[in-house]
């Protein structure tokens, strides 16, 4: 499998509304400007809409984008089956709706000069274009994860991370999200991004954490309620970030 030096994987579920604006676009027009080899795995999760559709038509003009057609399981799950497919030295997790653009990643990548292990986006403690409701959520999310695992990070959720490739497959299908079972309906989130990062500080990567620009550029209307699916997932993140607690306590991660 011949090496390219960076795969971005952007997980896909239900973005018709999305695609349908350039957000696959914005990304090719940025990447075919750079100097190093990369792929595009736009990683979809068995969406409901018309989204595999609308990529496969998308990508036939776009060089070394790849669409991988997963069934029905979670971001988490879409995520793996681009990291599978990778053959990066370096992995992008870039979400479809690019509120955080991918023109970010210059930001990052100076820290692969020195081999850092996790380069993640921030957006800060401060998210001046999120509606009352998530700022206030954001916060308590924050203060009680950093109370209990991470303290040196501010921003774990933030969906713009780059990571070296090998500690990422080594780490990431260790999640506990893989050992439910349980079949899964809509797309499911959760904070596995908090156990992901205590994974790889367990393996002693190191992570560095980078301000990026971050607008709601979310467009997609297939997803439910808004505010009825983040009170829905914060309620899950909450309670998965106590499970990694405990399962740090009792010594699962060593």
């Amino acid at each position: 499998m011949e090496r390219v030096f960076l795969s971005v994987i952007i997980p896909c579920y239900n973005e018709a509304e999305n695609i349908k604006r350039g957000v696959l676009e914005e990304v090719y027009d940025f990447l075919k400007g750079q100097k190093f080899s990369w792929e595009v795995l736009v990683s979809d999760d068995g969406s409901s809409d018309n989204s595999r559709e609308l990529i496969k038509e998308k990508i036939k003009k776009f060089k070394n984008f790849i669409l991988v057609e997963n069934s029905h399981g979670g971001k988490p799950h879409a995520l793996l089956g681009g990291i599978k497919k990778a053959r990066g030295g370096y992995i992008l997790f870039s979400d479809m709706d690019q509120s955080t653009p991918i023109l970010e990643l210059k930001k990052l990548l100076p820290y692969t000069k020195d081999k850092v292990e996790a380069i993640i986006g921030s957006r800060g403690v401060v998210r001046k274009d999120f509606p009352i409701y998530r700022k206030i959520g954001a916060f308590i999310f924050m203060a009680f994860r950093r109370m209990l695992i991470l303290p040196e990070i501010v921003d774990t959720q933030c969906g713009f991370k780059l990571f070296e490739s090998s500690l990422l497959k080594k780490v990431f299908p260790k999640l506990e999200f893989f050992k439910d079972k349980k079949g899964k309906k809509g797309w499911i989130v959760t904070s596995y991004d908090v156990e992901l990062l205590h994974l790889i500080k367990k393996a002693g990567g190191r992570i560095v954490e980078i301000p990026v620009l971050w607008n709601d550029r979310d467009k997609s209307k297939t997803k439910g309620s808004p505010l009825a699916k983040y009170f829905k997932e914060s309620k899950e993140m909450l309670f998965q970030i106590l499970r990694v607690k405990l399962n740090d306590l009792k010594g699962l991660y060593d």
